[in-house]
């Protein structure tokens, strides 16, 4: 494994850090994703015609075919000018469309890709389902196949951003009979279809971002299944691969900058004097620093073999409760201030409040244990 970086790599980072600093916009993004909408295509647009979007993505659906060190060069840059959360378009642009891009026909990718590169089409993950949570063996929506169609009914739960998505990339069961994870498969739907309700979820910390989605005899052409009937598992743990192993490393950035911005905070309001504070903030920088690494590590195995593997899932639980940790600490620093918080506040305790969903989105803490025991320690399976 390599970890330095070539002098074209330099040069990359450069220009990433000089476009930054001239764009990054000034005003602060909504948190609700209603209000954010706007402002989230409005950035994806920027980003797509200065050739900033979609770094490592094919030239042929108008991404820039770097490599995926770049990629990582362009995300550490981002989070380092503190550059707006890329909001709606995480689930097009972070895991629906590396998954086209390995599974999907080459119409399916003409047709969606650009329109998740520019921000024109904004898409949500219907994994979770009510009952069995994101654990895709209890999966229940149903899709029968009527002529050239699947008729769809059931109800996907934990669906970010879904009432203002366009697709979304739905896992159902499309065998009768079928148990665990054979006989499902994965299919682009269409948000805007006869048949869907949307019901929107506010969060604890007051923001809308969640919903719950009903299918309702929603027909879905058979021309959008992606990868085969039946062959959902594969195809989704490949957008899971994505989602945990390289969807997160610009939150993994912010983090080396959030604990250095907590142990500036000690200092100036003296609490760094707390041993145990102080033991604290030294222990959570070297895991932001081991994280690092960890990062480095996966991402020469997706330059080796194309996509991540099971080692992401530890990157993935690593980086979501260390996230917790920082946030709680933050929230101590803060002292009683921080009581006079109310919803939709963006401060300290909202960003605590937003962090308990870190350990559930993606595969919760639960379903990550199982996959590092059973795929990396050789462990018998709990279920």
């Amino acid at each position: 494994m390599d970890i330095g970086f070539s002098p074209e790599e330099t040069h990359f980072r450069e220009e990433c850090r000089d476009w930054l600093h001239a764009n990054v916009p000034a005003e602060t993004r909504p948190l609700d994703a209603a209000d954010a909408i706007g402002f989230d295509k409005a950035w994806q647009r920027q980003l797509f015609d200065a050739g900033w979007a979609g770094i490592n993505w094919p030239t042929d659906y108008g991404g820039r075919g770097l490599s995926i060190v770049q990629q990582v060069i362009w995300l550490e840059e981002y989070a380092k000018a503190h550059a707006p959360w890329i909001g709606a378009n995480f689930v097009g642009i972070n895991h629906g469309g590396p998954t086209l891009i390995i599974n999907a026909s080459e119409e399916q990718k003409a047709y969606h890709l650009p329109r998740i590169l520019t921000g024109e089409a904004i898409w949500c993950q219907g994994f979770s389902e009510p009952g069995a949570g994101s654990d895709l063996a209890g999966i229940k929506t149903r899709g029968r196949i009527e002529g050239d169609e699947l008729v769809v009914n059931g109800s996907k739960i934990w669906t970010s951003f879904a009432h203002v998505a366009d697709w979304q990339e739905l896992v159902l069961r499309t065998e009768d009979g079928s148990r665990r994870h054979s006989g499902l498969s994965w299919v682009i739907c269409d948000m805007h279809a006869p048949g869907i309700t949307v019901r929107p979820i506010r969060k604890m910390s007051g923001q809308i971002e969640f919903a719950q989605v009903f299918y309702d005899d929603v027909r879905i052409p058979l021309a959008n299944v992606v990868g085969g009937l039946g062959n959902g598992w594969k195809v989704a743990m490949s957008t899971l691969s994505f989602e945990r192993g390289t969807g997160f490393i610009a939150d993994q950035v912010k983090q080396g900058q959030e604990i250095d911005d907590l142990i500036a905070t000690a200092r100036a309001n003296g609490m760094i004097g707390d041993d145990r504070i102080a033991h604290e903030l030294a222990q959570m920088r070297a895991e932001v620093a081991a994280l690092r690494a960890m990062t480095y590590r996966n991402i020469s195995e997706v330059v080796r073999t194309g996509q991540p593997g099971a080692e992401a899932s530890l990157i993935r639980l690593f980086t979501a409760e260390l996230g917790q940790r920082l946030d709680r600490m933050a929230v101590a620093l803060a002292g009683p201030e921080m009581l006079d918080f109310a919803y939709g506040d963006d401060n300290a305790v909202g960003d605590y409040l937003r962090g308990f969903a870190g350990t559930i989105a993606g595969g919760s803490a639960q379903i990550q244990r199982d996959i590092i025991g059973e795929r990396l320690l050789g462990l018998p399976r709990s279920r």
